[in-house]
């Protein structure tokens, strides 16, 4: 007792600045250990791409498509605690584990699909970031170099536990979207009669917003970039219940707040007739008449912690594909000379994308079409080995997925798979929403 009132500096007692600075650092490596890679993997789904999507699934549909989000958690809890698990008892990443167990053919072809998929993401994250700003007005020929920077010297010059205690940070203004929900004012008993009993309308365009947020809510780069983390972050054995449900809680907050988005756009842009949203932005600047001025600046705020987020782990994650497939050093603990392949990429991907975003008539929305096909053409290979791998009693011993866990595994790879097949023909058929 005595200890602890010294500590909080009883009877004006000075704590040492040392103390201090080792207090403070202790809370927030209590604060990472509690948070930590699962729920920067999941929330860096909800990236520009993805607040654009749910954008558009409350503009067109309301609330219709909230029970989506329902069965999609589930999905993704799963999916994201398989990758975290096998990160911790296999000591390895996803890719290392698809070459040593099914060979470079699949190793490569996986590996490829990734990187356009990824690279192409990236690039709409970057243009995100100076979307989000240039409602602030400021120009992208500006934002985007200074944020780029500011990624690269925090991914490459900075430590791991540097790098994730920063990425915790970028999580923070995902909390905008829910107050902007509030100050939209929804109908919170229609949002409720939504989930619990929704009106499934029966057209290609409600089909192809089902499936496209089950995409953009699932994506490999996630699971990869999850599973890659957790063993460099060298999580033990005895840790793996911490770590399983870390993924799950990320999982549901990461979903939780994509909600909201649906909710806010859907008590606004909806209910004002305004049906098509093709851009994050643009769903930023249209609440403003409806929910006001504050709303558009959460908003815009959610947007620019996203696309900073995601901007930052994209290129992490195919690096870490990349290295692992190949053989190459890997790692944000390893300096450049140590790891040239991995830091070389991860700042290709950066100067690329910044070029690419400040760049006048770049067609994006082409980009992000052919991006989504590749998506849906990846994710079920994706899942197909985190699934089988998973379940090997050679790999996982007695942490193997088995029983209804394995069964619950099982079908999600299966209408998760069917849903992204199904979005690439709906794509390449032309049907929008």
């Amino acid at each position: 007792m005595a200890a602890r009132r010294w500590l909080r500096g009883a009877r004006g007692a000075r704590i040492p600045p040392a103390l201090t600075e080792r207090l403070r650092g202790t809370r927030l490596l209590a604060l990472v250990a509690v948070l930590g890679p699962g729920l920067i993997a999941a929330n860096a789904g909800n990236d520009a791409g993805g607040i654009a999507t749910y954008s558009q699934v409350g503009a067109k549909y309301g609330y219709d498509l909230l029970w989506v989000m329902i069965l999609i958690t589930l999905s993704l809890a799963i999916v994201q605690s398989l990758a975290a698990r096998m990160g911790v008892v296999t000591g390895k990443g996803l890719a290392e584990l698809i070459r040593e167990h099914y060979g470079l053919r699949w190793s490569a072809f996986a590996t490829l699909a990734f990187f356009i998929a990824a690279f192409g993401i990236c690039l709409s994250d970057f243009v995100g970031i100076g979307a989000a700003l240039s409602l602030a007005g400021v120009p992208p020929q500006v934002s985007v170099p200074i944020a780029a920077a500011g990624i690269w010297l925090v991914i490459v010059r900075g430590s791991y536990r540097t790098a994730e205690r920063v990425f915790i940070v970028l999580t923070i203004p995902f909390f905008a979207y829910p107050i902007a929900a509030i100050l939209a004012k929804p109908d919170w008993g229609q949002v409720g009669h939504a989930i619990v009993a929704p009106h499934i309308h029966f057209s290609g365009a409600y089909l192809l917003l089902f499936i496209a947020t089950a995409g953009t809510t699932i994506t490999p780069y996630m699971q990869t970039y999850l599973q890659s983390a957790v063993v460099e972050r060298g999580t033990r054995e005895d840790e793996i219940g911490s770590e399983t449900r870390q993924a799950v809680y990320g999982a549901i907050f990461a979903d939780v707040i994509a909600a909201f988005i649906i909710i806010a756009t859907g008590a606004t842009l909806f209910q004002h007739g305004i049906h098509t949203i093709s851009s994050a932005s643009q769903a930023a600047s249209a609440l403003e008449p409806f929910a006001g001025r504050y709303a558009e600046l959460l908003f815009a705020i959610g947007l620019l912690g996203a696309s900073l987020l995601a901007a930052a782990i994209l290129p992490i994650a195919t690096s870490y594909v990349v290295s692992e497939s190949l053989g190459f050093e890997k790692g944000l603990s390893h300096a450049p000379r140590e790891a040239p392949v991995f830091v070389g990429l991860i700042t290709a991907m950066i100067v690329v994308s910044t070029l690419v975003a400040i760049a006048p008539g770049i067609p994006v929305f082409a980009l992000l079409i052919g991006v989504q096909v590749v998506n849906g053409l990846l994710l079920p290979v994706n899942l197909f080995f985190i699934w089988r791998l998973s379940r090997s009693c050679e790999l996982m011993g007695e942490r193997r997925t088995r029983g209804m866990l394995d069964f619950a595994t099982g079908a999600t790879v299966l209408l998760t798979s069917a849903q992204s097949l199904s979005l690439v023909v709906i794509t390449l058929a032309g049907i929008g929403p």
